[in-house]
């Protein structure tokens, strides 16, 4: 049936996109009666209808390319504002450098270039509204004006702002006593051209040479003569460009482009273009896996006399999809792991036209391309011989056979011969055809010259796509088989998940998530029936209900039930497929290397760390600029200094208390405290709340205690932690609310803090995803932790050392910093302790949840900012602070090394 909408001649019948026909007997039905109706009526009835399940275009497609034009036109706006506001010698420096060098043109020349840019800044706009309307391209055309419009707004909001609101730095950048009258400014931003500039860009005058070049000349012109006559200053005219530039680009992001995709009678009058007299074409499935979205639209198309041709059409639409995942790519990633983000459809169309020659001239079984053509000016489209047969991922696990494993890496070996990479070695990019014979397809983003790693990429990549169906020992046999073992084993330093494929990562991620309810499934079951044996054997034992239980008897049943549990786990526990591979090479080549390539450029955690140290080391520096350190440290009261020095020390102590008791096995005191203080090392190079998590399960294991005994322990005393610091920052904070009112009401922070706690609760209870995500972490958290806890409320000495070593590890803090406080401060600033205490739990929360090493700015700021808002001056606050960070964070990072390399030495950690 045919569907209405902006291209009904385009859709008609359904297609199947596991296979693909071999001959033109084999495609699919519909167009198997187009051929026939081909030779009973004249070729215009049915030349231009496409088959296949072909989804109605959009009027107007939102292209991520705008956005990110959008993006850097605001950046670059705020960067120039910036250096107006803050580089006033470098603005007033060039504006007289270019009123000395624009003051010896000669007058006739100004007035010449006056003229003329006054007129043609008029004239072209309307000449190129004119043509495109002969085109019948009104809808860009009404794009520009919208654009004109809205630039026309913030220009004027621009001239408003400057001319009341902006500081005077800015002012003096942008504006100069008007020529014509010397009590009057010039406009800040023109007027007019920023309009003109939004329309001529909206409009796509950029991409046509003739009309671009045209107006640049007459930009050019106006800017010399606005210049030169003293209306107006260079950061103005850059101002100006930028916003016309920049609303241009949002307007079209907002409202969408035209969408100018070809249709399928655009796509079979490009075939009749290149020689071909097409019948039908049956569009291919769209496929869901997410490397596959700018591969292009598929056709299968049948011709009157002749094979059938496989059709890939690629336009910018299509071109632009994952753009930002390649951005993201491009940046963290080295630069001989990543590929373009950017290209035009030229480049796209001669690298995948240049890919498919050099492969068939390898030696290696490729689609063969014999026509390529442009489909207007926004799309290409390439012809390739049909390639009949089915992809990898659609055989069955039996159809896999050692002679296709075999076939596929001697075609791989082929390209790597002439330094070939295809970069993209997943299931369906590898085609059986009916004969068993293996095919490569989708080139396109592959790379000639292709250096070492590049090819050590596509070797490890094909292992995990094969692994994935027939298991690590056939892939690893089969490659080595072809390859040879030094081949395979050079490929392990990439057999790490950021050198494979999108698709193949998130299929990794699936059966990981899948292993991982196996593991916790077994260790539910191992410990329901160990509970169930007990109650058995309680049964049998007649034992009377009133007499109590012997000691002896139920810690032998705690420890049948654990050891129930880890033989259940380690049974459960299965090798990730990346490992598999791993040990199947190494048992082939020993000596093969195995540490993963440096692969990342930059990691996500650290570029996070470094803009939020940069942001908390600004915030410092705004609050430390007006303050004298000088009198300050010498008037400096020593002695609370040595309190907080005293406080800082004894922290160690009660961390070590918190820690052991939620530990019921014995654990060396002395040692956990050093511990603790190797923790002072661990987390300047990672966020508080993993360094010390990760440095407290180590030392639990090396101390003896079973790995899943030590993640529950630590897990626990965390829990405990929360807990706690939950209650001491309620009760703190309720107390300080009542500190300036007789009656025992809370302050309004409390009460907001309670109420935004509840909207929070209700929010993950109303939203399935949130209850699913929350519902499955408490679950595992009862599963682990929740049977420790039992464990230790069976020992009230431990349950009170490690309740009360939580309580003395905050109380150290916040003496800590109430010493510091009255270090730097008198009694006339003092505040009270409660205040402080409210202060110190709120900052440690933010930096716990920081993902800064320490908390490092996040901390910091939080503490200056709440000691300012609870009455602190400003110049005892930030040195406070600063002497609390250096007793607790920088100063015990020398002694935490020693103690992590002696403890380190010692087989502790």
């Amino acid at each position: 049936m045919k569907q209405q909408g902006a291209h009904p001649e385009d859709t008609e019948g359904t297609s199947d996109a596991s296979s693909r026909p071999g001959t033109p007997d084999d495609a699919p039905k519909g167009a198997a009666k187009k051929s026939r109706a081909a030779a009973e009526e004249p070729d215009f009835a049915h030349i231009d209808e496409v088959e296949g399940d072909e989804p109605l275009l959009p009027a107007r497609v939102h292209r991520p390319s705008d956005l990110m034009r959008l993006l850097v036109g605001v950046l670059a706006v705020a960067v120039l504002i910036g250096i107006a506001a803050f580089a006033h010698g470098t603005t007033s420096g060039l504006e007289q450098d270019i009123n000395k060098g624009t003051g010896q043109a000669p007058d006739l020349l100004i007035k010449i270039a006056g003229l003329a840019s006054s007129i043609a800044i008029l004239l072209v706009p309307v000449a190129f509204a004119i043509e495109r309307l002969i085109k019948r391209d009104g809808l860009r055309i009404a794009d520009g004006v919208l654009a004109a419009v809205l630039a026309h707004g913030v220009t004027l909001a621009t001239d408003l702002w400057v001319a009341r609101a902006a500081p005077d730095s800015i002012q003096e950048a942008l504006t100069q006593p008007s020529p014509g009258d010397i009590h009057a400014l010039t406009d800040p931003v023109h007027g007019y051209l920023a309009p003109v500039i939004a329309y001529m860009t909206a409009v796509g005058m950029s991409r046509r040479p003739r009309w671009r070049s045209v107006l640049w000349v007459v930009l050019l012109l106006d800017a010399f003569s606005m210049l030169v006559t003293g209306y107006t200053t260079p950061f103005s005219i850059i101002l100006t460009v930028l916003i016309g530039w920049t609303v241009a680009y949002g307007t079209l992001y907002a409202v969408g482009s035209p969408n100018v995709r070809p249709t399928g009678q655009t796509l079979m009058a490009g075939l009749r273009t290149v020689g071909f007299r097409p019948v039908s074409a049956s569009r291919e499935d769209i496929s869901d896996n997410p490397d596959t979205g700018d591969r292009g639209r598929r056709y299968f198309v049948t011709l009157e006399d002749g094979p059938p041709l496989d059709v890939t059409v690629v336009d910018r639409e299509q071109q632009a999809q994952g753009f930002f995942y390649r951005a993201w790519r491009n940046l963290t990633l080295r630069g001989f792991a990543t590929r373009s983000s950017l290209q035009s459809l030229r480049q796209a169309l001669e690298q995948e036209a240049l890919l498919a020659y050099a492969a068939i001239a390898a030696g290696a079984n490729a689609p063969k391309l014999i026509a390529t053509s442009e489909l207007g000016p926004d799309a290409v489209m390439l012809v390739y011989e049909h390639s009949g047969g089915r992809t990898l991922d659609s055989l069955s696990d039996e159809e896999i056979t050692d002679d296709l494993l075999r076939d596929t890496w001697h075609q791989v070996k082929a390209l790597q011969s002439r330094r070939i990479a295809h970069r993209r070695l997943v299931g369906d990019a590898i085609l059986v055809d009916r004969s068993g014979t293996v095919i490569l397809t989708d080139l396109r983003v592959g790379e000639i010259a292709a250096g070492d790693l590049l090819l050590r990429m596509d070797t490890s990549q094909l292992l995990v796509t094969l692994g994935l169906r027939v298991g690590a020992e056939r892939s690893v046999a089969s490659a080595v088989g072809v390859l040879g073992p030094d081949a395979v084993a050079d490929c392990l330093p990439m057999l790490q998940p950021i050198a494979l494929s999108r698709s193949t990562r998130a299929t990794l991620r699936r059966l990981a998530r899948e292993r991982a309810q196996r593991e916790r499934d077994a260790v539910l079951e191992a410990s329901r029936q160990a509970k169930q044996a007990g109650l058995e054997e309680d049964a049998d034992d007649s034992v009377p209900v009133l007499e109590k239980p012997d000691k002896k008897a139920v810690r032998a049943e705690q420890r049948a039930e654990k050891r129930a549990i880890d033989e259940a786990l380690e049974e459960a526990r299965e090798e990730d497929l990346l490992t598999q591979i791993r040990h199947a090479v190494l048992r082939i080549r020993p000596q093969a290397p195995v540490e993963p390539a440096r692969l990342e450029r930059v990691r996500p955690r650290t570029l996070i760390s470094f803009i939020a140290g940069a942001i908390g080391a600004y915030f410092l520096l705004t609050q430390l600029t007006h303050i004298e350190f000088g009198p300050l440290i010498a008037n400096a009261e020593w002695g609370w200094v040595a309190a907080a020095v005293l406080f800082s020390m004894c922290s160690y102590v009660a961390a070590a208390m918190a820690l052991l008791g939620f530990v019921p096995e014995r654990v060396p005191f002395v040692r956990t405290v050093a511990a603790q203080v190797a923790g002072s090392f661990v987390k300047i190079v990672a966020p508080a709340a993993v360094g010390g998590v990760a440095l407290n399960t180590r030392f639990l294991q090396r101390a003896g205690v079973r790995p899943g005994l030590a993640v529950a322990s630590v897990g626990a005393s965390q829990l405990f932690g929360l807990g706690c610091h939950i209650l001491m920052l309620l009760a703190f904070g309720y107390l300080t609310g009542t500190e300036k009112t007789p009656s025992l009401s809370p302050s309004r922070t409390v009460i907001a803090g309670l109420l935004t706690v509840a909207v929070l609760v209700l929010v993950v209870t109303s939203v399935p995803f949130l209850r699913k995500f929350v519902a499955t972490r408490v679950r595992s958290l009862f599963a682990g932790v929740v049977p420790r806890m039992l464990d230790v409320l069976q020992r009230p000495q431990k349950l009170v050392t490690g309740i009360g070593g939580m309580l003395l590890l905050t109380a150290c803090f916040v003496m800590c910093l109430d010493a510091s406080i009255r270090a730097f401060g008198d009694e006339s600033t003092s505040i009270s302790l409660a205040s402080v205490a409210v202060v110190f739990l709120a900052g440690n929360a933010l930096g716990s949840a920081a993902p800064t090493p320490g908390g490092v700015g996040a901390v910091e700021a939080t503490l200056t900012v709440g000691l300012i808002a609870v009455g602190l001056p400003k110049e005892v606050a930030a040195p406070a602070v600063l002497l609390f960070r250096l007793l607790t964070l920088w100063l015990p990072v020398l002694p935490g090394w020693l103690a992590f390399n002696h403890l380190t030495r010692k087989q502790a950690l």
